[in-house]
């Protein structure tokens, strides 16, 4: 009996790589230290170039919980999660993108929470930290709750801070659309839109690295990003995408008070 609850609980940690030979050891430190020990991790490389592959290789000879998968053809981070997402055998769905860090309590945290609450679907606080790994002094605090036009109007879900326990929601809401940009909050508008919402953790239990040339530092890109995310991805009507459009930019400009502490 507690073979069959250890394995229900298990938690599958979906990473997708490409080129992160920088951080990826680092990222997987993140997880080895969880005081939470029941996980499996499954990164899915998309056609590295650099030593990714060779040193996941050799962390997943030492500790069988870490699986490297490579795709054949560069697909995108959306196809490489998907393969994760196939992969799993754990009841619960957290996301650590392979540049990014977990604090060690970050797991049994979230799962004790998850249980205590009984939702299917919640984010964790985080920190930004720069390129090199130092804090710049910002921490996301996420709301008690986010519905479907709460998250259109304000964003704060961050991946590395997401977890879905699949006992609750269907894995079929997690397949991600297969698109370069914003796929990840297509899948979690996915998830609200089928009627669930996402319960926040008021405590800081990840760190978010924020690259120089990534997409969400580019403030012109993320425009555009979130304006296609309401027209081309959501379909939502052009009133309807002004009035959320309006709304995020509002809370962009107060949550830049906010996050600071």
């Amino acid at each position: 009996m507690d073979v069959k609850r250890n394995m229900q609980d298990k938690v599958s940690i979906i990473t997708p790589s490409w080129n992160s030979e920088k951080y990826i050891n680092k990222t997987i430190e993140s997880v080895q230290k969880q005081t939470y020990m029941n996980w499996e991790m499954i990164i899915v490389d998309d056609c590295s170039s650099d030593r990714t592959v060779e040193i996941v290789e050799k962390i997943s000879k030492e500790d069988p919980r870490v699986r490297i998968i490579r795709q054949d053809v560069n697909g995108g981070a959306a196809k490489a999660r998907n393969r994760s997402l196939r992969e799993a055998t754990g009841r619960y769905i957290a996301y650590l993108d392979a540049d990014d860090i977990w604090k060690p309590t970050k797991l049994e945290k979230q799962v004790k929470f998850m249980k205590t609450h009984n939702c299917g679907f919640s984010c964790a606080s985080y920190e930004v930290v720069d390129d090199e790994g130092c804090a710049l002094n910002k921490e996301v605090h996420m709301l008690p709750s986010v519905d479907y036009v709460g998250f259109l109007t304000n964003n704060l879900l961050q991946t590395v801070g997401i977890m879905v326990d699949t006992s609750i929601i269907d894995k079929k809401y997690l397949v991600m659309p297969d698109i370069r940009r914003r796929q990840d909050a297509a899948t979690w508008l996915q998830v609200l839109k089928a009627g669930y919402k996402c319960y926040g953790i008021d405590e800081v239990l990840a760190e978010y690295r924020r690259a120089e040339n990534s997409l969400s530092s580019n403030k012109v890109k993320a425009v555009k990003g979130v304006w296609s995310l309401y027209r081309d991805i959501e379909k939502l009507s052009l009133p309807f995408s002004c009035y959320c459009f309006v709304r995020y930019a509002f809370l962009a400009v107060w949550k830049r008070v906010y996050v600071n502490k």
